[in-house]
């Protein structure tokens, strides 16, 4: 009787053992799923960031290749309407420059004439006269005319 009763439970034993195997196989598989989709999904997200810079590339590629073709066809069309037109064309720029700093300065003469006629200490009115956005403005005008043109002779 005792050795039915241990064959029984041995044998349920014996039969439950697989079972729990196989619970516990498929639980690290679940595990390793999970990773790999992790994996994935890290890959896939580096992959977009990749494809996104180079799609990026492309576009500013293309609007490099655009802005000369502009520049390339308004000089040929400042060519063929003569040198008049040309040399018109070629001023506007820095007489736009001249005119602003013109008006700029008229400004800011006019606000520190203000300031002294209502008896403002010339030392306040001098520093308080010049911002960072004054300062800001002034390195984008040079930045334009001077460090503009030394990249322009360095790229040819």
């Amino acid at each position: 009787m005792l050795e039915t009763l241990l064959g029984s439970l041995m044998g349920g034993v014996f039969r439950i053992i697989p079972e729990v195997m196989k619970l516990l196989d498929a639980k690290s598989e679940r595990e390793h799923e999970l990773q790999m989709l992790s994996k994935e999904m890290d890959f896939a997200k580096i992959k977009g960031e990749i494809s996104m810079r180079e799609a990026e590339t492309a576009l500013t590629s293309q609007e490099l290749v655009s802005m000369a073709n502009a520049i390339q066809e308004q000089g040929e069309t400042a060519r063929a309407a003569g040198k008049f037109v040309s040399a018109i064309s070629a001023l506007v720029r820095p007489l736009v420059t001249y005119w602003f700093v013109v008006l700029y300065s008229a400004v800011k003469i006019a606000t520190m004439l203000v300031a002294f006629a209502d008896n403002g200490n010339w030392k306040e009115v001098l520093i308080n006269s010049w911002t960072k956005d004054d300062m800001a403005l002034l390195m984008m005008i040079l930045t334009f005319w001077f460090v503009g043109r030394v990249w322009e002779r360095n790229k040819q």
